[in-house]
């Protein structure tokens, strides 16, 4: 508890008027850091930052992390805050893309409360909102709230479609993917990795390369719009129509780069979605086959990212999304199929032998970035619509340390 606790004295009254005006001034109290007020029933219809900016129209509650103040459409300060009018919400406490935020507006009643100059100390604090679910500052957002409270549970994210039929347990909202990965729990290094392997490989669905294009619009849709896939290096929302091979459209982006390994495009590790985002042509002619590695020039078209001979270094919001996709085809592909055994190493450069690297950077930016709920959420979808199996090291960032040292 951040402060004293507050008592208050009053007199019982017998009329309704004055018990209602009672009952406003006592919801409208900020509760101490850590608690909720008495009797807020938050939890019935409570939303995550990333169903709320999918969901933009009515009223909703949402919980979220404090992450930063929302200055402009894509400009968000995390430091030395100007105002006390407006908030960034996320889903993980050190969320640093504009695109995973939800914009709340603050209003008079709630600014010595929940302003950002007023209080700098919020950042990373759980919070509950109400209020108009609208664009604010031209972005998803939160706009007009009838209700602010310090809140304590982590948000959690819901799937999207219900499971179907699944090669192994399917995980539930109370015992998490336990079942799942039961054979694998406990297990450490290669006994860790062996399990994993059979686990995710057994029952999986193969997708034809044709079936990727609109599982892409499912996978990777713009929470924001619709109608619009989220590119992964670039972080740009383009219209689901536009894909296909010529300047401005998008395309399918092999994340591990199917020269390394010769794999192809036939069902197999060449249409895997683990592996497979959407990405605007010309960025994904620059990426190419190339190992991923920390340095570089900036490149033109996709702000953040770096590249130089024979390596690429994505943006930071997608770090740890790019790792843990690596780490998964390392473990999915192990040799013992009609694919090559796919490996992780330490160089950059390796041309068309199955290996990527780099594991040194893979494993920082595996800590660094780590999965948020928009990476969950296609986990889960992978999981329920389309192949069956899921990627552990979105469930489980741990095992990376484990497995790959």
């Amino acid at each position: 508890m951040s402060g004293p606790t507050r008592h208050r004295r009053t007199t019982m009254l017998a009329t309704p008027a004055i018990l209602a005006l009672l009952a406003l001034s006592v919801s409208l109290l900020r509760a101490p850091a850590g608690m909720l007020p008495a009797g807020a029933a938050v939890e019935a219809a409570v939303m995550t930052v990333a169903q709320a900016i999918g969901s933009q129209s009515g009223t909703g509650t949402v919980r979220g992390y404090v992450v930063g103040e929302p200055t402009a459409t894509d400009t968000v300060r995390f430091r030395d805050f100007a105002g006390d009018t407006a908030l960034a919400l996320a889903d993980n406490s050190g969320e640093t893309d504009p695109g995973d935020m939800l914009y709340v507006q603050i209003t008079s009643s709630y600014r010595s409360a929940f302003g950002l100059r007023t209080n700098p100390s919020l950042i990373g604090d759980p919070i509950v909102v109400t209020g108009t679910l609208t664009a604010y500052f031209s972005h998803p957002g939160l706009k007009s709230p009838t209700a602010m409270t310090a809140g304590t549970t982590t948000p959690t994210t819901a799937p999207t479609t219900a499971p179907t039929t699944a090669p192994t347990p399917a995980p539930t909202g109370s015992g998490g993917t336990d079942a799942y990965y039961a054979s694998a729990l406990g297990k450490s290094g290669d006994s860790l990795k062996n399990a994993l392997h059979t686990i995710i490989s057994s029952g999986a669905t193969k997708l034809s390369y044709e079936a990727v294009w609109n599982a892409l619009t499912v996978t990777d849709q713009d929470p924001a719009n619709s109608s619009n896939v989220k590119l992964l290096y670039s972080g740009l929302s383009r219209s689901k129509t536009l894909n296909g091979g010529s300047t401005g459209n998008w395309n399918r982006e092999h994340v591990w780069a199917k020269s390394h390994g010769d794999f192809g495009t036939s069902p197999g590790p060449g249409t895997d979605l683990h592996h497979l985002r959407p990405e605007d042509v010309t960025v994904n002619a620059l990426r190419g086959n190339k190992d991923f590695d920390a340095g570089g020039t900036a490149v033109s078209g996709a702000a953040g990212n770096y590249t130089d001979a024979d390596s690429w270094e994505p943006r930071n919001a997608v770090k740890g999304d790019v790792a843990r996709m690596i780490f998964y085809m390392a473990v999915r592909y192990e040799g013992d199929d009609s694919w090559p055994d796919l490996e992780v190493d330490d160089a950059t450069g390796s041309g068309t032998a199955p290996r990527l690297g780099r594991v040194s950077a893979l494993r920082q930016w595996n800590t660094q970035d780590p999965p948020d709920a928009a990476e969950r959420n296609r986990n889960q979808v992978i999981y329920a619509s389309y192949q069956h199996n899921r990627n552990p090291f979105i469930d489980h960032p741990e095992w990376v340390a484990s497995i790959f040292g």
